[in-house]
């Protein structure tokens, strides 16, 4: 990479950070773009190189942070002895690996939630260029279910699904404790992501009608 990109990289990761640090402190309604502009030391105008506008800034950010953790919850649960033990212990693993932080992390979890959409994150996180991509995210995703011989008709289908699942029922345990604590809760999202996967998924050789 050249310096001139290196420099174009740098710049966006700083609008990025600083808008994020703003969002959480102020709020996304009271900042604007030339308090991230300003406090990233350049000038308002380059903002415009890199984002239409602060909505822009903000799906890609949305993007970008949930791609981070999802990447981060795979490369983790890898380790794991019950990761091992399938898809379906694997994407346990991960639901509760990405509680968990977001448990510990609850502006992240407050971010998210409340801007994330399947399609900004699957468009937004694909156009940004950056390692932290849905590409990778996916990929990994399916070779975990080709490792463990499972077939699905729908991959990106049953992905949505449990994200936005996932994404919704941890904001509403882990913030409010409502209708329940995550921890009263858990049991019953391991069962219904159970349920999801016979709904999505068959061993490989079976037809979904078998």
């Amino acid at each position: 990479m050249g310096k001139l990109e290196e420099n174009k990289k740098s710049k966006r990761a700083s609008l990025l950070s600083t808008a994020y640090d703003l969002f959480v402190n102020q709020g996304f309604a009271g900042t604007t773009i030339a308090d991230i502009a300003k406090k990233a030391g350049l000038a308002k105008g380059t903002f415009y190189l890199y984002f239409r506008d602060k909505y822009d800034l903000r799906d890609q950010l949305v993007a970008r942070k949930s791609s981070q953790l999802i990447l981060e919850a795979q490369a983790a649960v890898s380790l794991y002895p019950d990761a091992q033990q399938g898809f379906e212990a694997y994407l346990l693993s991960m639901t509760d690996y990405m509680l968990n932080y977001l448990q510990h992390n609850k502006h992240l979890l407050k971010f998210i939630a409340k801007n994330l959409s399947w399609g900004i994150f699957r468009h937004a996180a694909e156009a940004t260029g950056d390692p932290e991509s849905f590409a990778e995210i996916y990929e990994n995703y399916l070779q975990i279910m080709k490792a463990d011989k499972i077939e699905c008709e729908q991959p990106e289908l049953l992905l949505f699904t449990l994200i936005e699942l996932i994404s919704s029922t941890g904001y509403s345990c882990i913030l409010y404790n409502s209708p329940a604590s995550l921890k009263e809760y858990l049991p019953y999202l391991h069962r219904s992501i159970h349920q999801i996967l016979l709904a999505f998924t068959h061993p490989a050789g079976e037809s979904s009608a078998d």
